[in-house]
């Protein structure tokens, strides 16, 4: 059993040299007010793929921990996500903490997913992370190549009252994402192109969540 662990070890070791595993995300992100989404999912239509189709939908309740390390500044944060529209494996993700580089035209930061079963949160709190919170993401999901373009309504849960909530704002937020090996920074470039045909419905930006507070 031992060497079979050493074996994986190694082998993802080798691996994450080799730049197979995507574990990098790249970001931009922006918001558009409600009376006007139906006019940037238009242009979505035409600018993505498989255009004759409506683009796919979603709605999911993601759950924010973290969990704390002995000598460590910041805490690791994991996320839980659950779609509630059909019968999906839950999804876990560890999501490092942003890149500082100017120079970067998108956010960098390190990004791992893996399915799991539904008592992943259970185990998470046995493990010793806590909730930090959690919240409901409502809208569509498009494709551009390795593009992932969402436009999703935020939800916040009303305290005592799990299966009623209410809308953030007014506005919906929009993300541009790609996931990929390291060392891949063209893609940032490719991105912003992109984003550029978004303008001047959304302006996708590189957030600077450390300004923010």
């Amino acid at each position: 059993m031992m060497s079979q662990v050493t074996s994986s070890k190694e082998s993802l070791h080798q691996a994450l040299q080799n730049r197979i595993i995507p574990n990098q995300e790249y970001l931009l992100q922006g918001s558009i007010i409600e009376s006007a989404v139906d006019h940037l999912l238009h242009r979505l239509r035409g600018l993505c793929d498989n255009v004759e189709t409506s683009p796919e939908t979603f709605h999911d309740l993601e759950v924010c921990m973290s969990m704390r390390q002995q000598n460590a500044q910041v805490p690791i944060n994991l996320r839980v996500r659950r779609a509630l529209d059909r019968d999906m494996p839950f999804q876990l993700r560890y999501i490092g903490h942003p890149e500082i580089d100017r120079s970067r035209p998108t956010l960098v930061r390190s990004s791992l997913d893996v399915g799991c079963t539904s008592t992943v949160l259970e185990f998470l709190t046995e493990l010793g992370c806590r909730l930090e919170y959690e919240y409901i993401s409502q809208g569509y999901m498009f494709r551009k190549g390795r593009m992932k373009i969402t436009v999703a309504k935020i939800f916040k849960i009303i305290p005592g009252k799990p299966h009623d909530s209410e809308p953030v704002c007014q506005s919906y937020l929009v993300e541009l994402s790609v996931v990929a090996p390291n060392g891949q920074d063209s893609i940032g470039d490719e991105m912003r192109a992109f984003a550029e045909q978004l303008k001047p419905l959304v302006q996708l930006e590189k957030i600077d969540y450390k300004r923010l507070g």
